[in-house]
């Protein structure tokens, strides 16, 4: 592990301790915890939209439909 000097103003200070102090724990390890949580979301979000970018369009034939017809069975039930 590395040690490291983190500048923070007054207030963030004093949540980081209570919250340290809530959860039995360090400021050090408070903030490590919260980084390395951070990291696995971004590093999670990312492989998510990797994915979503690989997949292959659906198959389209034909003409798009107009408006009036996408909506004209929902239309007929009010008419």
């Amino acid at each position: 592990m590395k040690n490291v000097t983190v500048t923070m103003e007054d207030s963030v200070a004093d949540w980081a301790r209570m919250e340290a102090a809530r959860r039995n724990t360090s400021v050090s390890r408070l903030v490590g915890e919260l980084l390395a949580e951070k990291m696995r979301h971004d590093d999670a979000y990312e492989r998510a939209m990797r994915e979503a970018l690989e997949f292959e369009p659906l198959p389209f034939t034909g003409p798009y439909g107009s408006r009036e017809d996408i909506y004209a069975e929902r239309l007929n039930r009010f008419r």
